[in-house]
């Protein structure tokens, strides 16, 4: 659930220009003196290399997350879930799962995200809690303590195009590639390629998601190597804010089955 900052980006930044490039060049530890009606002023230098800077490429964690928003979610049983934003920094939820297979669970979560703004979407401090009906506690603080220093040490690249995202992440856990297309405004499909360190094992998963805004609906599915098939279904009930969802997996190596379904408030 933490936050770190992507060090890559999709191109190369432009060369940076040596002492005296321009015009006239001069020997190394030797400057121009500035050239009136040639010579941009110092703020509009600067506003200029402002532009050329390449935009911030996204958190870590969420480099892949246009991919992986296509595929659907496994779920079982009934589950509810509440969503109430109690300020632009501070939000709640309560969710209550229902289940035929393992144990019912109630969660209470906690959300604050603090007014230090690196990105559009990256700020500290952020502070995530979450508590069951058991009693049990996960909480996390994620807080940037300098601009140059990071909690996590791994390789990541992404390149972005008008109607694609190619990404990969390597690190010591293993590595994590995917791609992502936009077909057409209701059509976007996705490939994701995953390989452990730990657990010795690779996978890769096809999925995709179609749109039908006229109709409220969003379907996802998806297929992966270990030949389990995933399909889920939302339907907004506009005009409230409701969300309805339905979804059913099917693992074929073990032949066994699951389906839910969920609505979401808020």
């Amino acid at each position: 659930m933490g936050n770190v900052l992507a060090t890559s980006s999709p191109v190369p930044p432009p060369p940076v220009p040596g002492p005296g490039s321009g015009l006239v060049s001069v020997p190394p530890g030797f400057t121009m003196p500035p050239v009136s009606g040639l010579v941009s002023p110092p703020q509009d230098r600067a506003a200029e290399e402002k532009s050329d800077q390449l935009p911030n490429p996204g958190t870590f964690e969420e480099c892949h997350r246009k991919c992986k928003e296509l595929f659907p979610i496994q779920m079982e049983g009934v589950k509810l879930t509440v969503n109430k934003g109690l300020s632009n920094h501070f939000q709640v939820n309560h969710t209550v799962a229902l289940s035929t297979v393992g144990d019912s669970n109630y969660h209470f979560g906690v959300t604050y995200v603090g007014m230090k703004q690196l990105s559009p979407t990256e700020a500290f401090p952020v502070l995530v809690g979450d508590m069951d009906n058991s009693g049990s506690l996960n909480a996390q603080i994620i807080h940037q303590v300098t601009n140059k220093v990071r909690s996590k040490v791994a390789f990541q690249g992404k390149y972005t195009a008008p109607n694609w995202i190619g990404t990969l992440t390597v690190g010591q856990a293993g590595a994590h590639a995917t791609y992502y297309h936009k077909a057409s405004d209701q059509l976007q499909v996705g490939v994701e390629f995953e390989a452990s360190a730990r657990m010795q094992d690779t996978s890769v998963t096809f999925g995709y998601q179609l749109d039908l805004p006229k109709a409220n609906l969003v379907f996802r599915g998806s297929v992966d190597s270990n030949w389990i098939v995933g399909a889920a279904l939302e339907k907004k009930l506009l005009p409230l804010p409701l969300t309805l969802a339905m979804g059913a997996f099917l693992n074929h190596r073990k032949n066994k089955f699951q389906c839910g379904f969920g609505l979401t408030i808020g």
